[in-house]
């Protein structure tokens, strides 16, 4: 199993690289948050613009679905285990606490892993202000790691309805609006907060690579989760 899950990452990264325009990127990116079985287009087109061999540290960012939480917190831990192997947890002062079943971040370290990410920050954000989600961008803006924000777009609507609502939530994204943060249609708004304070601090521009929605891969369009990719 765990040897078919690697010929899996390699061959989806190794197929979406040859799609990626040859084009120079920054090394930030928002990423979804579905299972690993669904990550195939979307997600491999978002790992195979990382450039390797640049960084060896990743901080990845998302909500808390399983905890009420009004702060941010890291890992208790000092290493986390994977199909892939262990990889190391590094925490520079938050708070910290089990968020090992806190699947928007685990379910990205398999790609990391595969991209030669040696040591990771997980960190789980609660429901926090504006100002605190500026301080924490300001704290992680002095770290040299990629950046990873995990978050699904609108949940459970009618196929056509998600396209306008997850519309609407890029366009945010792309413009990073911070006076429509409540009109954002995702599970990881406070992540989101967190990104586009970022964004600003660096003067990065949000730049859509690709959408979907769980009913362009099932073809259930009863009622779709939308998933978008971006780098910054």
């Amino acid at each position: 199993m765990f040897n078919k899950l690697k010929e899996k990452l390699k061959a989806w990264i190794s197929k979406s690289k040859e799609k990626v325009e040859k084009t120079t990127i920054s090394r930030e990116d928002t990423s979804e948050h579905f299972e690993l079985s669904n990550k195939d287009k979307t997600k491999t087109q978002d790992a195979s613009k990382k450039p390797l061999g640049v960084l060896d540290k990743a901080i990845i960012i998302g909500p808390s679905h399983y905890a009420y939480l009004i702060e941010t917190v890291t890992s208790n831990k000092q290493e986390w285990q994977t199909p892939l192997g262990k990889i190391r947890l590094f925490n520079t002062n938050f708070p910290s606490a089990n968020i090992d079943q806190e699947h928007s971040i685990t379910n990205q370290i398999p790609f990391l892993q595969k991209l030669n990410i040696k040591q990771i920050m997980p960190l789980m954000i609660g429901e926090i202000t504006n100002e605190q989600a500026k301080q924490i961008a300001e704290k992680i803006s002095k770290i040299s790691a990629s950046y990873i924000f995990s978050t699904d777009l609108s949940h459970f609507l009618p196929y056509e309805q998600a396209l306008k609502k997850d519309k609407q939530t890029i366009h945010i994204i792309e413009n990073l609006d911070l006076k429509n943060t409540s009109k954002l249609d995702a599970c990881g708004i406070y992540p989101l907060l967190v990104l586009f304070h970022l964004c600003k601090l660096k003067n990065w521009n949000p730049k859509l690579i690709q959408y979907k929605n769980s009913g362009d891969i099932t073809g259930d369009k009863g009622q779709v989760v939308g998933y978008a990719s971006f780098f910054f």
